[in-house]
């Protein structure tokens, strides 16, 4: 029989976090694939776990996965773990779990901590659906035109670019819509706040340490904007790869039922 791919959270920084059953998990697996091995072996020494464990990175992780599948064929048990939180999360591991459910082989979630989700829970903005973006490009439009959007949006965002990217939302939402900021979530010096973006940048700035760590960005809803919008400027910069303005506009307008005119306007604004 073939074996069972198990994809375990572990924590993001507060190592009682890990729960019963991922420690169960990872002392059975007769290999533990990890982003970074020495990383995880802090995780596994505190835990007393021996466990094989292999490299599986964004490197790597085709050559790997090959060699982690033939395992499994074979009958061997893989966790696979990153560095903090929930694999396959923009973390590596999501082309393993794909070939493997390809080829009829079973994949069990191990469910457990993730940066995103406890930020969204701690952040206090209640909403029927929010958006996870990852990490984004604040210095290219279209990146910044996904936060238009009525409900919250989740953003990972590294220290030293955090105060440039928190500019960045608030010279294109503007300043009166809210924003949760959380690092270093479940570790020593966790700070979660919730201000107006006119206010953001001058949190971070407030001390050095507030840009230190890793951050959870969660904007709350924006205003004026359903998914319709949205999906009428997605394919509005389709278009706009083929066809003038006007044209684009015009077949953007008659799929998504947006006005053509607003729709102009924005086709107008990207060519400049």
């Amino acid at each position: 029989m073939s074996g069972t791919l198990y994809v375990v959270a572990t924590p993001i920084g507060n190592l009682a976090d890990s729960s019963p059953r991922s420690i169960d998990v990872l002392r059975s697996a007769d290999i533990v694939a990890c982003e970074d091995t020495r990383t995880t072996r802090t995780l596994l020494a505190h835990h007393g776990i021996e466990a094989r464990s292999v490299a599986l990175h964004a490197h790597n992780e085709r050559k790997a996965g090959e060699k982690l599948l033939r395992a499994l064929r074979e009958g061997s048990s893989v966790a696979l773990v990153s560095d903090a939180g929930t694999p396959a999360i923009s973390d590596p591991g999501a082309l393993l779990v794909a070939a493997a459910h390809r080829e009829g082989l079973r994949v069990v979630a191990v469910p457990g901590p993730n940066a995103a989700i406890a930020a969204y829970s701690a952040s206090g903005f209640a909403a029927e659906s929010f958006q996870f973006l990852g990490f984004i490009s604040a210095k290219k439009k279209d990146s910044l035109r996904q936060l238009d959007v009525p409900w919250p949006v989740i953003l990972y965002e590294a220290p030293h670019r955090v105060l440039e990217t928190v500019s960045a939302l608030l010279e294109h939402c503007g300043p009166d819509r809210e924003i949760a900021i959380a690092r270093e979530i479940s570790k020593k010096f966790e700070e979660i706040a919730r201000m107006k973006l006119a206010d953001a940048p001058g949190w971070l700035a407030a001390g050095a340490h507030r840009q230190q760590g890793e951050f959870v960005l969660v904007l709350g809803p924006g205003e004026g904007r359903g998914p319709e919008a949205a999906d009428a400027e997605r394919i509005l910069g389709i278009l706009l790869q083929k066809l003038p303005p006007g044209e684009a506009a015009s077949v953007a307008s008659k799929i998504t039922g947006v006005p053509r005119k607003a729709l102009y306007a924005s086709a107008l604004k990207r060519s400049t």
